[in-house]
């Protein structure tokens, strides 16, 4: 596009409004101008943009950090645009080296379909799924075939390949690159063309990838999409990307209590950034939220408020009430109504082997690790010995906060 482009039709105040939505968090959008002026076209024309998200489904399951992305998705879409969640069935059997220190073992076509229909049903409780068009890019990548392969190859040099940051260590350390890896970035790029794609989003990691497809459309003859990034998103910690192994994540199956007390585990100052990215409260209705903390209300009051929208998203409203209730009477030492029972035999039983039996903790010594912090209560008292053994009856049992069980020894 060029300046011709960008002048051909007025910015309105409903562009910059949609400017200021697209630019909500994100990390980069290239080129600004360039997106200015479809998002003018679009409001001139009446004709929705064609917004591209490709995923792997390389992972069934999903978590609050991965919803970022799809958080922009959505205020795109609400705005009117055309959201296409692309599934990557035919890349997924490549294998992604974005980020990799070694080539990645490709996915079974089993595994890709198991896994890609339970990631866009967590997807879609972000996406409005009756406005999300859902596409597999087998649909054109097979049929493209040997030859077509070959000619898309022809489109882009193995030097400029080589600038990409995987690929460049890669190569300087002496680890093997597969032939096979080179058509990854290619056939990402493929599907913008196929697409006729208007931007493309992704994370930080996929920005070779993302500036691929502009390549690519130039060179069919398409106008290029525009591309934006979204930024990795801090877990519980604050500090680290939010991720599994870090164990500082929200599974966005988690049952709403654990979802809501996990929100009010995070600092004040990282409840702004996921405010950001994770809210779908618009930046003024947050910029008073944090004027009225500075002013001194309780941070607290706007955490929980934090905690309730994004429980109510993955759950429902009544559950999101519901979690708030629970974690208050938690915090005031009350036992929650809904715990679940076990029942054990061996009386008298260790209490290390009692919170191994029913599931409040992993192992012994784990249970002993607990209770040595402090962190072991038997009908609302803190157990200290470790040598406890409970007789025949039944005891409510806490370990930390959040883990309740109802135990009856026989």
């Amino acid at each position: 596009m060029n300046q011709a482009s960008v002048t051909k039709y007025p910015v309105t105040d409903r562009v910059r409004e949609a400017m200021a939505i697209s630019m909500r968090g994100t990390e980069e959008l290239i080129p600004q101008e360039d997106w200015l002026a479809k998002l003018a076209r679009s409001e001139a024309t009446g004709v929705p943009l064609r917004i591209k998200l490709g995923l792997d489904p390389t992972a069934p399951d999903i978590h609050v950090g991965h919803t970022v992305v799809l958080n922009k998705m959505r205020q795109l879409q609400d705005l009117g645009h055309t959201v296409i969640f692309l599934i990557g069935d035919f890349t997924s059997m490549i294998g992604d080296p974005s980020g990799r220190n070694s080539t990645r073992p490709p996915l079974t076509a089993e595994q890709i379909k198991s896994n890609a229909e339970t990631y866009y049903k967590q997807a879609s409780m972000v996406l409005d799924p009756e406005k999300t068009e859902i596409r597999y890019n087998s649909e054109w990548s097979d049929p493209l075939g040997a030859r077509g392969m070959i000619q898309l190859a022809a489109k882009y040099t193995v030097a400029r390949m080589m600038e990409r940051n995987d690929f460049h260590d890669r190569f300087k350390a002496g680890t093997s690159i597969s032939v096979h890896e080179f058509l990854y970035p290619l056939m990402q790029g493929y599907d913008s063309v196929a697409l006729k794609s208007d931007l493309e989003l992704g994370g930080t990691d996929q920005k070779f990838n993302l500036l691929m497809g502009r390549h690519l459309q130039q060179e069919y003859g398409q106008e290029p999409q525009c591309i934006l990034t979204m930024p990795l998103l801090e877990g519980l910690d604050g500090v680290e990307k939010m991720s599994k192994s870090k164990n500082n994540y929200i599974g966005i199956n988690e049952d709403a209590n654990s979802m809501f007390a996990k929100v009010l585990s995070i600092s004040d100052t990282l409840m702004w950034r996921w405010y950001t990215l994770l809210s779908f409260r618009s930046e003024a209705e947050i910029a008073a939220l944090r004027k009225e903390v500075e002013g001194g209300r309780n941070p607290k009051d706007a955490k929980v408020m934090l905690a309730k929208e994004i429980t109510a998203r993955f759950h429902s409203v009544q559950a999101a009430d519901a979690a708030e209730q629970d974690f208050m009477n938690r915090s005031k030492g009350g036992v929650p109504d809904d715990i679940p029972e076990v029942t054990l035999s061996g009386a008298p039983l260790g209490i290390g082997a009692l919170l191994k039996q029913a599931g409040l903790a992993p192992s012994t010594s784990e249970a002993s690790r607990l209770i040595e912090g402090g962190g072991v209560r038997v009908d609302s008292s803190v157990v200290s010995d470790k040598g406890l053994k409970l007789d025949r009856g039944t005891y409510v049992v806490q370990v930390g906060k959040r883990k309740f069980a109802k135990v009856t020894i026989g």
